[in-house]
């Protein structure tokens, strides 16, 4: 039977538990459990971390623990009673452990490791926590260390800050809020800025000494000196040295490593150096022989410096070389390390070039147990202590010292009989009184042990040396009496003996016989001659001697005058003694009575260190003679006192006040002071208002506290020893002084009086007093004092009176006393207390102190059982006078502008922290009863009203972001709490006084916005919070944005028809409310919405004022990333949601005003759909493909459906952003001329609008126009650049600004230099279809078409995808994907490479138009593109391909124009044709044709320095005809049965034989030319292919040719060297073909890219071999599939399309240098420089003329004015080879309106009866076109062209060679406007021949289009290019006449109709002119 738990409430899991048993529950080890339940060894319960899921688990598998129950029963909460930390520490452990694993994840490896580290440390110490076996003190230091490594992993992971109480959590409802606030600041403090240390340390490690020249041990000395005051401030240290340079004792730490200890912070200064000076032990001379002598003499070596200041700066722990400098002169060691720091560098040099020493030096800051405790491993491995000379900064108490430090400073010798200066060395002893040697009390310097003796340096022969030398006698203070120091003097001789003889002594005593020590400063001691055998062993014989030249009497002159002398520097620095004779007379004053006034009045002169050393001692002097005769000395003995008590307030010497506290209570005997002390003090206070100087009284007033202390324990004396007698009169005394002290304070005076300032200064001692009048008077006797004292001060209303701030501070103390914390005592001081704050409050002064005040007040109440009454009255005190003027504060400071400086600043945040922490403390304490009483306090509306709006906006001031430092959870929550608390409390009142008659729109709104802000606050979104965190906010506070959502719900629903009043103001704040994805909130809120639109639609009839908010607030609130997926179903959905309120769509249809809400409804989660795409993509790390393509998307959506014309601007400069960032120039122009084109040239003034400033209209669209000028310059689209130009230049001409013009015309004039001049890449295209629900709704089930970057191949942007969508799966085919891919649940990205339809085909197929121009048209203002897949029908022939070899065509039109505003747009319409095999071969041999006529052209122009692609293309075309290439095509389609079979086909199969026999004419001239340029190398290839010539003529049974071919010369004009790309016209189809195609380095100058072969393989690898030329295996496996004859296989699957690259280009010649390769340099000779040939016949000659009128109509020249028009234009005859038709024309202009049109070519003459204008319209037929011209010479290309061959030809070659023109077919096989179009139908035929001027009449008129202006104007999108970018035509351009193989017909007419049977495209929205 299960029976509930008891006591075992709580445990630990000790293993893993799978719960395999009926209703078991699995647990991990370390889960805690919480128990309900126990039955027969098994226990029922759940995991706290999973409470829903509750079973069954083994007793045995947990381990229990303590705990206490909250709520016993059903809901009960368990907390374990383990200490707090214990309980942190897991909980923290268990949160970091779940992050940790994320950091992993976010590749964040740094804090991974730290916080690895940290999290196992804290493990470690918790163990020892656990384990209990710590004493107090090192489980305080243990705790320490967790919450410190808690909080610095809690700040690293950005969680919330603890607010921790002695290492416990607090919790926020046990505290008061402003303790709180307080607390956490503190630990915020703690974190952000350390205090700096006042004490620092230096620590020095000696690691070696460098140099080359040693070999002798060295002694080196360490100091610190003040090069300011040019003395050392510190001891030495001392390191000796081996011969190497090494410490000599490198076992013992401690002596080569100090601590100098006690810095202070002024020590840390740039002229405070750290000195080096190292002595060397050896001989005389550095240089001499060993054998000179064996005595070791201490001699000078060197020197370094280096200032403490470089430490501050560099990295203090790096070692450190300092240079070592040795002085010139030998005399000027003493001051060497001045010269070097002063720089006198004439006195010193370097010691040697590679000498160094090399130290350690780090500092240290803080306090030297501070250090001890950081710095461990120092203090336990032994390092030596190097003190300050004198005391520290701060002298403690119980510091013993008793060091003595003498400086030997010179001497003066006389030569002493020899003949050169003596070589001086000094010994020092240490004797005492009875002549004996004091052993180990002379020390050269720590980090040594001190000796007996101490040798100076020896200077080499110097009578007057001078050493500088310190050394410390620490001698004990018993043994100071009756010693000596005695300096004994030898010369050392050079010679062998080395000996050293005595020739003099000194001496100095340490004592005097008054008990004063020797003075400090310095001494000139008598040199005593004596000779070595002298005995000095008796001490008593010289100390009867006199010893210094200072006191000697006056008649010893025979002593002074002697020459000798000896200077010592002495300074004692002793906590005992004292050189002071004032001092020890007062001491001494009972045997001197008579000095005893004149001792206390020099009291005062005595330094403080001599007084404090002393300090128990003197007060015992001072009451000693007080109780002697206290009528005589109460005064002198009052104010030396007072003297002493003001001493121990410095800084120096306040650690003494310890010292002074324990003599009053343990010392202090003067049971009857306390008379005298309230008598002289009552005397003073009533002298105060006499007298003239306030500055003696003011220093008794500051030593009040401490009077008091002695007056107070004087009469506790006194009453223990008489039994409380006199009781009465003391107590009379105590108020009569308080009287004198109230009257003097009641004093009102001018501001800055001498009064003013005494009471001030009695003001801040006076709190001091109350602990002190405690011990004596109750609790309600000392309260009333206070209040008597405080409410005594004057009201002073001067603004800077130094009084009110004191005044504040001593009340500040009050509060924060004893007296204040007892409730007795606080109602007596609580008014008073108010009364002066509220008075400050009022003024708005000492905001700081008032904010202290408060905080302490609401510390002290709590919500109290016991005392519930005086809390509740105290409450009520406080909200009557200061909650109103709380607010106003709050209000007035944060709305000040905030100070400058950053410490202003930060004062200026703690102040509102600290007022907002005592607004909610307050609020928190009120119950029902007080708001009543508040509310009822209000004694109309107007001043309730006020109230109201007041704390709304001081709420709304709390919600603030920035109000709380981010991590303040715990702050915020508490925040948030009382706010809610407090406004349910008001909105009753709200109902109750602003409904109905007396409705206030400003309060409602005031609230209904203040709750708002409150639901939307990020601290409350639950949903971000870890699950841990989550609960705990649940568990104690609930969902607080749920119940201020109902509280909303309430007061909207009490408003009734005064709901109108907040549509549609409200509809964004409500919305925002809607988009928090709480389901009950939006239950909640969603009604409202209906409720609205019904309100609205009962006022207007519509909601269009509810539809416009709406989706401007949906713009704004998705941008900040707000909202969901289920937020878009819950407007749409009709299934209802969670609670009781069907959606919102489901209650509309219950409407009548159904439609339109659907509508809108559908509308808002459309809108929806692209903003949470948008928000999606705009988070940091998406790629800018995403972004760009998500902003187009919105972009188009508020134009085209919204018609929302500022979200629209705002959203084309979003996307501009994006393209600038992503240095997409060319769509950025684009993107800011849709902006642009919403602009006029007009004055009307605009407003301030994104960072346009004001302006005019015409100003901005200047600014707009040359911005994209400059980014069509960066994208290198300078034609588009060229007319806006022109257009700026029209309007700068129009206003006369003919500076401006002539800037405009210069820049136009740049962009044609870089058209002709700079190279151009031309981009890939490529398809990408976006397949599957997983992509966001912008590209879902979607095709587009990408303009890939430069140099991007196909694998590199499928590669590009792939990183942009890493969840896409690549689809390896290029078919149409299924439904059912459509509607996977994943993604799926189709990519192949497409080739570009180019529309502008006039510009293309012009003659002389160079290149550089072409390749614009090309692949700009493309709207389709084209791709082909070779597939076999029917049987396939293994002997012959061809037969059955079909092309499938699928061609994709775009919504818009590429380049455009996006990189890639949409597919509108995909449309497929099948083309057969005739039709294919035609296109491929056209191809062929093209590229060998391009080559020889470029040959013949010598643009081409090598001729080797020309070779390689004959060789390919020529040797694979003669091996059957050409002989398929005949088997295939000249047979009797195929053309039995198909009787349409007969046109083309003439068509095919005519571009047979042309191939072979080509061939034939080409190998004419190549002839005439091939190298001499080559010449055997060359006859090879002269003959294999000849045998292909005979193969295809061509004996000669027709008499038409043979007239005809070939001829090519076009001066393009690209011309072979794409110039083949548009007889095939008006589309043209792939128009770009990158290549590889390597590969050929002009060989056409789409070409292809049916190679024998023999000839393809016998060029390779040739030309040098090899396909790598990669390059052929990438290759398009193509069909083959006998010698390629084929293949002919689409499938490398999808993953490879466009087609490889084709290998070029490693003979071709690199310029050739890349260059695009064009330029054009005039015609008179082109000179004459077969090629270029010269017009003027008439045999010519009369060959071309022979031809034929087609032949004719197009300019011949002598020609009727029947013969241009007769039937489709073929031509004479016109090879300057290049580029063919297809002559279609009308396609060409709305684009952005090139600037014009000149034009030719055109001539009467021509029909050109009449062919205009016919397109696609094109015109045929002559070999010759008038004489009007074409342009041919300079000599410089021919460096352009190397781009040009960056087309691959499909097959993998060169080859004949039978084609392996690629996607683009086919030439560039290759014919899968229709031939246009007969009607057209008859189009009007004005059509050309209409279409400009068009062009001018109609509006622009809403996007690119640069849009198709057939009548599928009938919009013209806009007033902006149109360029007037004069005439129009000369007809091109058509080729005669090109007047092809019968070609899939269906095509052909495309313009007309396509239904016209929906009419964008009409132009509105912007209005920003």
């Amino acid at each position: 039977m299960w029976i509930p738990t008891e006591h075992e409430k709580y445990g630990v899991v000790l293993a893993s538990f799978r719960g395999t048993v009926q209703h078991g529950l699995s647990l991990e080890i370390g889960d805690t459990v919480q128990i309900l339940e126990k039955c027969e060894g098994w226990y029922r319960g759940f995991v706290l971390k999973n409470p829903n899921a509750k079973g069954i688990f083994p007793l045995s598998y947990i381990h229990l623990k303590n705990a206490n129950i909250k709520n016993k029963g059903q809901f009960e909460t368990v907390i374990p009673t383990e200490d707090s930390v214990i309980t942190e520490m897991t909980s923290t452990l268990r949160d970091w452990g779940t992050m940790w694993k994320q950091l992993y994840v976010k590749n964040e490896g740094d804090l991974f490791h730290r916080l690895w580290h940290v999290m196992n440390e804290i493990l470690d110490l918790r163990r020892q926590v656990l384990v209990g076996h710590l004493t107090h003190d090192r489980m305080k230091d243990v705790k320490q260390h967790i919450t410190a490594r808690l909080d610095w992993g809690n700040e690293q992971l950005c969680l919330d800050l603890v607010p921790r109480k002695e290492f416990s959590m607090v919790d926020p409802d046990e505290i008061s809020v402003t303790e709180l606030y307080k607390l956490m600041e503190h630990r915020h403090r703690k974190k952000d800025t350390p205090l700096p240390a006042s004490t620092h340390h230096l620590f020095v490690q000696m690691k070696s000494l460098m140099s080359s020249n040693l070999g002798e041990e060295l002694e080196v000395y360490f100091s610190i000196y003040d090069s300011k005051e040019n003395r050392p401030i510190s001891e030495r240290f001392f390191v000796r040295l081996n011969k190497n340079g090494l410490p000599k004792s490198p076992e013992k730490t401690e002596r080569q490593c100090t601590l100098f200890v006690d810095l202070g912070s002024s020590d840390l200064r740039k002229d405070v150096y750290i000195t080096v000076h190292i002595i060397r032990i050896g001989r005389m001379g550095a240089g001499e022989k060993k054998n000179v002598s064996n005595v070791q003499y201490r001699r000078p070596f060197g020197c370094a410096v280096i200032s403490i200041a470089d430490l501050l700066t560099g990295d203090s722990k790096d070692d450190h070389i300092l240079k070592v400098y040795t002085c010139n002169t030998e005399s000027e060691w003493y001051q060497i390390h001045e010269n070097i720091i002063k720089k006198v560098n004439a006195r010193y040099n370097l010691t040697g070039s590679n000498t160094g020493l090399a130290v350690s030096l780090q500092l240290l800051h803080g306090d030297i147990e501070q250090i001890r405790r950081e710095y461990m491993v120092l203090f336990t491995r032994g390092v030596a202590i190097t003190k300050k000379l004198g005391f520290s900064d701060i002298i403690m108490p119980g510091e013993m010292r008793n060091d003595l430090y003498v400086t030997l400073e010179k001497g003066e010798f006389e030569k002493g009989g020899k003949s050169v200066a003596r070589n001086v060395e000094i010994t020092v002893f240490l004797l005492d009184c009875d002549g004996q040697v004091l052993k180990n009390y002379v020390s050269a310097g720590s980090g040594e042990p001190a000796g007996d003796e101490f040798h100076s340096f020896v200077l080499y022969h110097n009578n007057s040396p001078r050493w500088a030398e310190q050394i410390k006698l620490p001698i004990p203070v018993d043994r100071f009496r009756g010693s000596h120091v005695r300096f004994e003097f030898r010369h050392c001789s050079t010679k062998e003996k080395g000996e050293k003889k005595l020739f003099g002594f000194s001496f100095v005593p340490l004592m005097q016989e008054d008990g004063r020590t020797l003075p400090d400063g310095t001494h000139e001691l008598i040199v005593h001659k004596c000779e070595e055998n002298a005995n000095l062993q008796e001490s008593a014989r010289y100390l009867k001697l006199p010893f210094s030249k200072g006191n000697l009497p006056g008649n010893n002159q025979a002593v002074k005058t002697t020459k000798e002398s000896f200077w010592i520097t002495s300074f004692l620095c002793s906590s005992k003694l004292t050189q002071n004779g004032d001092m020890l007379d007062l001491l001494k004053w009972r045997a001197h009575p008579d000095r005893i006034t004149d001792s206390l009045s020099k009291l005062k002169e005595i330094d403080g260190s001599e007084i404090v050393k002393f300090l128990q001692d003197t007060l015992d002097t001072l009451f000693g003679i007080l109780d002697e005769n206290s009528q005589r000395y109460g005064l002198k003995v009052f104010d030396s006192l007072v003297h002493i008590i003001n001493l121990l307030q410095d800084s120096k010497f306040q650690h003494f006040k310890p010292v002074m506290d324990t003599y009053i209570e343990s010392h202090f005997a003067g049971a009857l002071s306390y008379r005298d002390l309230i008598k002289v003090l009552k005397w003073y206070v009533d002298r105060i208002i006499e007298a003239e100087h306030q500055e003696h009284i003011q220093q008794v007033l500051k030593a009040t506290e401490y009077i008091f202390k002695y007056i107070i324990q004087s009469r506790r004396l006194f009453s223990l020893a008489t039994g409380g007698q006199n009781e009465e009169e003391f107590r009379c005394c105590v108020h009569e002084l308080f009287m004198s002290i109230r009257f003097f304070l009641s004093q009102e005076s001018k501001v800055a009086s001498p009064i003013t300032q005494t009471q001030a200064v009695f003001l801040k001692t006076f709190p001091a007093v109350y602990c002190e009048l405690l011990k004596i008077f109750n609790v309600r006797e000392v309260a009333n004092f206070v209040r008597e004292t405080l409410g005594s001060l004057p009201v002073i209303a001067h603004a800077d009176c130094p009084l009110e701030a004191v005044k504040l501070q001593c009340i500040a103390k009050t509060v924060e006393s004893q007296l204040y914390t007892n409730p007795d005592s606080r109602c007596i001081l609580l008014p008073v207390v108010l009364h002066h704050l509220q008075m400050h409050l009022q003024e708005q002064k000492d905001l700081v102190m008032c904010a202290r005040i408060l905080s302490s007040m609401f510390s002290l109440i709590r919500k109290d059982g016991t005392t519930e009454v005086s809390i509740s009255e105290e409450v009520d005190l406080i909200v009557e006078s200061l909650l109103g003027v709380l607010l106003r504060t709050i209000l007035e400071i944060t709305n000040r502008p905030q100070p400058a400086g950053t410490a202003l600043r930060l004062q200026f945040q703690d102040v509102t922290g600290e007022f907002v922490a005592c607004l909610l403390a307050l609020l928190r304490q009120m119950t029902d009863k007080h708001y009543q009483q508040l509310l009822e306090s209000f004694s109309n509306k107007d001043d309730l009203r006020d109230f109201l709006l007041q704390i709304f906006t001081v709420f709304r001031i709390l919600i603030r972001p920035e109000m709380f430092p981010k991590d303040w959870t715990v702050m915020r929550l508490v925040t948030n709490n009382v706010i809610i608390t407090t406004v349910l409390y008001l909105s009753d009142a709200l109902r109750k006084n602003f409904l109905n008659d007396h409705f206030d729109y400003k309060v409602w709104d005031s609230y209904f916005y203040l709750s708002v802000i409150f639901i939307n606050q990020p601290c409350l979104q639950l949903e971000t919070f870890s699950p841990s965190k989550k609960k705990k906010v649940l568990e104690k506070y609930g969902d607080m944005r749920v119940m201020m959502g109902c509280e909303i719900f309430s007061m909207w629903q009490n408003l009734g028809e005064h709901k109108l009043n907040f549509i549609p103001a409200m509809i964004g704040p409500f919305l925002e409310v809607t988009l928090v994805p709480q389901p009950d909130l939006r239950n909640v809120m969603i009604p409202i919405f209906h409720d609205m639109m019904d309100w609205e639609q009962r006022r207007s009839g519509s909601f269009k004022q509810v539809e416009a908010k709406l989706i401007d607030k949906l713009d704004s609130l998705m941008s900040e990333g707000k909202g969901d997926e289920t937020y878009r179903e819950l407007f749409n959905s009709i299934i209802p949601l969670f609670g009781p309120y069907p959606s919102l769509l489901k209650k509309i249809e219950r409407e009548t005003w159904r439609e339109s809400g659907i509508s809108l409804i559908a509308t808002v989660t459309r809108l929806m759909e692209r903003l949470l795409d948008y928000r999606d993509c705009m988070k940091v790390g998406e790629v800018d493909g995403k972004k760009i393509g998500c902003t187009v998307s919105l972009l188009n959506f508020y134009k085209t459906e919204l018609n929302k014309e500022e979200m629209y601007i705002r959203y084309i400069h979003k996307l501009y952003d994006l393209h600038l960032k992503a240095q997409n120039y060319t769509e950025a122009a684009y993107t800011l001329l849709l902006y642009d084109e919403l602009l006029e040239w007009s004055d009307r003034p605009l407003r301030e609008f994104l960072n346009y400033p004001m302006q005019t209209e015409w100003q901005r669209k200047e600014y707009l126009h040359l911005t994209i000028i400059q980014n069509f310059d960066r994208g290198k689209c300078w034609e588009n650049g060229i007319i806006l130009c022109r257009e700026l230049a029209d309007q700068y001409e129009t206003y006369y600004d003919y500076r401006n013009l002539s800037k405009m015309r210069m820049m136009e004039a740049s962009l044609y230099d870089k058209i002709m001049d700079q190279q151009r890449l031309e981009p890939e295209f490529f398809r990408v279809g976006f397949y599957g629900k997983k992509f966001p709704f912008f590209l879902r089930n979607k095709e587009f078409v990408c303009r890939g970057h430069d140099y991007e191949r196909l694998e590199a942007f499928q590669q590009r995808m792939l990183n942009e969508f890493p969840h896409a799966i690549a689809m390896q085919h290029v078919n149409q994907p299924d439904e059912t891919i459509f509607q996977a649940e994943a993604q799926y990205l189709q990519i192949y490479a497409v080739g570009p339809i180019p529309e502008s085909q006039d510009v293309l197929q012009r003659d002389g138009v160079p290149d550089n121009i072409k390749s614009f048209y090309k692949v700009n203002h493309i709207w389709r593109f084209r791709y082909d897949r070779p597939f076999h029908k029917g049987t396939k022939d293994k002997e012959n391909e061809f037969k059955s070899l079909w092309v499938e065509r699928t061609t994709l039109t775009l919504v818009q124009s590429l380049p455009g505003i996006s990189r890639w747009f949409e597919v509108e319409k995909r449309e497929l044709i099948e083309m057969s095999p005739l039709e294919n071969a035609i296109e491929v041999i056209e191809n062929k044709n093209l590229q060998l006529r391009t080559l020889i052209t470029q040959c013949q122009a010598r643009q081409m320095q090598n001729i080797n692609p020309l070779t390689m293309c004959l060789n390919g075309v020529i040797d694979a005809a003669v091996n059957g290439g050409l002989a398929r095509y005949q088997e295939a389609f000249f047979v009797k049965d195929y053309i039995i079979n198909h009787p349409e086909d007969g046109e083309k199969i003439g068509r095919l034989r005519e571009l047979m026999f042309e191939q072979a004419h080509i061939l034939e001239y080409g190998l004419a030319v190549h002839e005439k340029f091939v190298p001499q190398d080559m010449r055997p290839l060359h006859k090879k292919l002269v003959d294999q010539f000849h045998l292909m003529k005979s193969s295809l049974g061509i004996q000669d040719f027709p008499a038409y071919v043979r007239a005809s010369p070939v001829h090519f004009t076009n001066g393009s060297p690209r011309i072979c790309r794409n110039s083949v016209p548009n007889a095939i189809s008006p589309d043209g073909a792939r128009v770009i195609a990158r290549r590889s380095p390597l590969s050929y100058p002009a060989v056409n890219r789409y070409s292809s072969s049916s190679l024998s393989s023999q000839a393809s690898n016998e060029v390779s071999n040739i030309t040098g030329q090899s396909e790598s295996s990669d390059e052929v496996f990438n290759m398009q599939p193509s069909p083959s004859t006998s010698s390629l296989s084929s293949t002919h699957s689409a499938s490398p399309n999808v993953t490879s690259s466009a087609p490889s280009s084709a290998r070029g010649s490693p003979l071709l240098s690199d310029k050739h390769k890349h260059s695009r340099e064009n330029a054009c000779l005039s015609p008179r420089d082109r000179p004459c040939s077969a090629v270029y016949p010269n017009p003027q000659d008439p045999t010519q003329r009369m060959i071309t009128h022979q031809i034929g109509e087609n032949s004719l020249p197009r300019s011949d004015p002598n020609l009727s028009t029947p013969e241009k234009v007769v039937n489709p005859t073929p031509s004479s080879w016109s090879l300057d038709s290049g580029k063919e024309a297809n002559t279609q202009f009308s396609e060409t309106v709305g684009k952005l049109v090139s600037p014009p070519v000149p034009p030719r003459p055109q001539h009467q009866g021509s029909p050109a204008r009449n062919m205009r319209p016919l397109s696609p037929v094109p015109t045929p076109r002559s070999p010759q011209k008038t004489s009007i010479q074409s342009f041919t290309p300079s000599p410089t062209e021919c460096q352009s061959s190397g781009l040009v030809s960056n087309s691959p070659v499909l097959s993998g060679s060169y080859s004949s023109g039978i084609s392996s077919l690629s996607r683009c096989s086919v030439s560039e406007t290759s014919g899968t179009e229709a031939q246009p139908s007969e009607h057209m035929l008859t189009t009007s021949t004005s059509s050309g001027s209409d279409e400009l009449t068009r062009r001018e008129n109609k509006t622009p289009p809403p996007y690119s202006v640069y849009e198709r104007t057939n009548s599928r999108r009938p919009v013209p290019l806009p007033h902006s970018l149109s360029v007037p035509v004069s005439s129009d351009p000369p007809a091109l006449p058509p080729k005669p193989h090109q007047l092809r017909s019968g070609k899939l007419e269906s095509e052909g109709r495309r313009a007309s049977e396509q239904g016209p495209r929906p009419r964008p929205l009409p132009r509105k002119v912007s209005q920003l």
